[in-house]
C-alpha cells in the first residue's frame, strides 16, 4: 500500500491560517486531499494536523486525521520529525506500507501526473528518495551572486570558462512542495532528504506554486481562476 500525508499545522506566520484559507472556493489544504484521493496508486489520504479547524476540514474531505504533537508543530520543529511520527502512527494504526507520499499543503496546483510519476520514478531508480523540482529563474553560474568579507560580490558558483548567455550555463533547478516519495524505512533512519541518493520529478513552473505569503496565495488565486476561464 502507498499512502499520501499532508502535514498541516495551524500556526503560520508568513500567512495566518494559509492552511484553511479558501483558495477559488476551496480550503488550502482541500486541494492536496483532493489530488490524493483521485490518484490510483494512493490507497490512503493522512493529515497531520495540531489544528482542530485544519482536523475537521480533513475529516469532511475524506482525510484521516493524525494528532500531532505541540513540540512538533512549533516554528522550529523540523518537519522531518512530523513525517517519522506520521509514519510511526500509521504502522501502529493500519500496518506497514510502501511508500510514504507527502503532499504539502502549500502547493495546490499539482496534479494527478505529478504524483503518479514521481511514484513511477522512485520505483523505477535505485534510489531512496523522490523530490519534485521545476526550472530555476536564477542560476549560480550567471546571475546569482554573494557578498563577500570586503563587499565585492562573486558568482555563487564559478564556471568553468565565460559564461556570457545563461543559456550557455548548466541546467538549475528549485526544489518544490509538489510531492516528496520515499520508505517509512528510509525516513526513520535518516535525517534528510540529501542523506541518501535522490531523483526527480520535474514540474512546470504553473504547477509548482509554493504558498508562503500573500503574494503566493494572490498567485495560486490567479492561476486557478485563470484556469477556470
Amino acid at each position: 500500500k502507498n499512502y499520501a500525508f499532508v502535514f498541516a499545522r495551524g500556526g503560520s506566520k508568513g500567512l495566518p491560517g494559509k492552511n484553511i484559507r479558501q483558495l477559488a472556493g476551496k480550503p488550502l489544504i482541500h486541494y492536496s486531499i483532493e489530488t490524493a484521493k483521485q490518484c490510483p496508486s494512493i490507497d490512503e489520504v493522512f493529515v497531520s494536523t495540531d489544528d482542530s479547524d485544519i482536523a475537521s476540514i480533513a475529516r469532511q474531505a475524506g482525510a484521516i486525521v493524525i494528532e500531532r504533537p505541540a513540540e512538533l508543530a512549533s516554528d522550529m520543529s523540523p518537519e522531518w520529525l512530523s513525517w517519522r511520527h506520521g509514519i510511526e502512527w500509521v504502522e501502529r494504526n493500519y500496518g506497514k506500507f510502501q511508500y510514504f507520499v507527502s503532499l504539502p499543503a502549500t502547493s495546490p496546483l499539482r496534479n494527478v501526473s505529478d504524483v503518479e510519476g514521481a511514484i513511477t520514478k522512485l520505483e523505477s531508480s535505485l534510489t531512496d528518495i523522490c523530490i519534485s523540482v521545476t526550472p530555476a529563474s536564477r542560476s549560480p553560474y550567471f546571475n546569482m551572486v554573494k557578498v563577500l568579507d570586503d563587499e565585492t560580490c562573486e558568482l555563487v558558483i564559478k564556471p568553468e570558462g565565460a559564461v556570457t548567455r545563461r543559456q550557455d550555463a548548466p541546467d538549475v533547478f528549485d526544489i518544490t512542495t509538489v510531492v516528496y516519495i520515499a520508505t517509512p524505512t528510509f525516513i526513520k533512519n535518516n535525517d534528510s532528504l540529501f542523506s541518501g541518493t535522490v531523483t526527480n520529478v520535474v514540474v512546470p513552473k504553473v504547477r509548482a506554486v509554493d504558498i508562503d505569503d500573500i503574494y503566493d496565495f494572490l498567485l495560486a488565486e490567479a492561476i486557478v481562476n485563470g484556469v477556470k476561464k
